[in-house]
């Protein structure tokens, strides 16, 4: 026997059980002639009657209900699991992974969502640090997060935080050995603390901008690191100068452990970017992080 069409087998049920063609197409949103027609083919397709037509309605025959006996647990639980699904769809539950990295991670997405955890026990959020581009479809994230201009056109881009600048800094005590510079060119002559990013293949080249000129400073000194943290502990330290975002260390500029140089240099870079693809299905879960972490002025 050739396969069965399951819609065929959902028409069957329905008017079985209904015992009316009308209550039943009306459940399907079709027609009542199509349906009897989807029901006429079902019985030529098995070569058995299932259905009895009389005036007072619809019954089974001894083989329609046998089937309909067998049938209708099984479609009890397929319903009973599309209503389960669609109640996940709209309920925040589930795990939603991001990809980005230390910096945004710290200052947007944790402050962002760390207060609505408590109110979705069923929510769990994975944020992983990674400096590099990476395929977040192939590595099964829900999303990433890079900055403005870094994101693919076939991406879904919210903005989830202002733009900030990048800044020197060093200590006073490493000011007190060092003249302080004046050009970004002065920073060759400057023990700096260089990051190393995979985006960019190697050494990130330090970026300037002043008067609508740029300009970029490949930097040399004793440490390098890959991430941010281990990058400020080493200028706190006093081992030299580093190139940071300014609302990671404004707090030691404040309190005069730090000191920033060239900030007429210093550029402003667009805000980050929570980026998903645009064919995504948004889960209720990946819709409230979407709507936390969008950047409101």
């Amino acid at each position: 026997m050739s396969r069965i069409d399951l819609n065929s087998l959902s028409g069957f049920i329905l008017v079985a059980r209904e015992r009316s063609f009308t209550r039943a197409a009306a459940q399907l949103g079709v027609t009542q002639s199509a349906l009897s027609h989807t029901i006429r083919r079902l019985e030529e397709k098995i070569g058995t009657r299932l259905l009895t037509r009389t005036t007072r309605g619809v019954s089974t025959t001894d083989a329609g209900e046998r089937l309909f006996n067998k049938l209708q647990p099984v479609y009890d639980v397929i319903e009973e699991e599309l209503n389960v699904l669609n109640e996940l769809r709209n309920t925040p539950r589930g795990t939603v992974r991001i990809s980005a990295h230390d910096h945004v991670a710290n200052t947007v997405l944790w402050p962002k969502i760390s207060p609505i955890l408590a109110d979705y026990p069923e929510l769990n959020v994975e944020i992983s640090i990674a400096y590099g581009f990476i395929d977040i479809v192939a590595q099964r994230f829900d999303a990433g997060v890079r900055l403005g201009d870094q994101i693919a056109k076939d991406m879904v881009a919210v903005r989830i935080s202002p733009a900030f600048r990048m800044v020197v800094v060093g200590t006073p005590g490493y000011f007190a050995a060092h003249d302080i510079p004046q050009t970004p060119q002065d920073l060759t002559d400057h023990n700096c603390i260089n990051l190393r990013l995979e985006t960019y293949g190697g050494l990130y080249a330090w970026e300037f901008e002043k008067g609508g000129r740029k300009m970029e400073v490949q930097v040399s000194g004793q440490l390098t690191f890959n991430t941010l943290p281990q990058l400020l502990v080493a200028v706190k330290e006093g081992h030299g100068l580093c190139f940071i975002p300014e609302d990671v260390i404004q707090a030691d500029v404040d309190t005069g452990q730090l000191i920033k140089v060239l900030e007429d240099w210093s550029p402003t870079f667009p805000g980050y970017h929570l980026y998903y693809p645009s064919q995504r299905q948004l889960s209720a879960g990946f819709q409230l992080i979407v709507d936390c972490l969008r950047y409101r002025q």
